[in-house]
């Protein structure tokens, strides 16, 4: 079950490849991405000096009053991810047409995990047809549903 979701993701990109990722936070980030508070839109993962980071990410403090007066709502986190997976996401960044981003933030065990991909953007006429087969499903799901 996710907590957090980008829910344009799959609407704008087409997925090529998915994979996990840990995530650096502060714990009353860790306690609002728990309560379901976050946005991941607009968000993406860039890779410099041999790390990969997210950039564009809302995670609001759990409790305002409590955070520290510097803290940035959208800052820069860092991803842990092994080497194999940064030399990954080093390549797709610098292929032509190709972006990381985050799809959902969810619990694994104790832990948060962030969910990325390595995918391509959709032109007009792709949204359209994925809007197309999505009707499609829905009205089977209803005709289905009434007999």
């Amino acid at each position: 079950m996710s907590l957090v979701d980008n829910k344009r993701a799959t609407f704008d990109y087409s997925v090529i490849e998915t994979m996990e990722a840990g995530l650096v936070l502060a714990g009353f980030e860790v306690k609002s991405l728990r309560s379901g508070r976050g946005s991941l839109k607009g968000a993406r993962v860039v890779a410099r000096g041999g790390e990969a980071y997210l950039v564009g990410a809302t995670i609001p403090a759990w409790q305002p009053a409590n955070a520290p007066k510097s803290y940035d709502p959208e800052r820069t986190r860092k991803l842990l991810l092994n080497r194999k997976q940064i030399a990954q996401v080093l390549s797709a960044e610098g292929e032509k047409g190709l972006t990381i981003i985050p799809l959902s933030v969810y619990n694994k065990g104790r832990n948060l995990k962030l969910e990325i991909a390595i995918a391509r953007g959709k032109k007009a006429h792709d949204k359209r047809q994925s809007i197309q087969e999505r009707d499609v499903k829905r009205s089977i799901a209803r005709s289905l549903k009434t007999k």
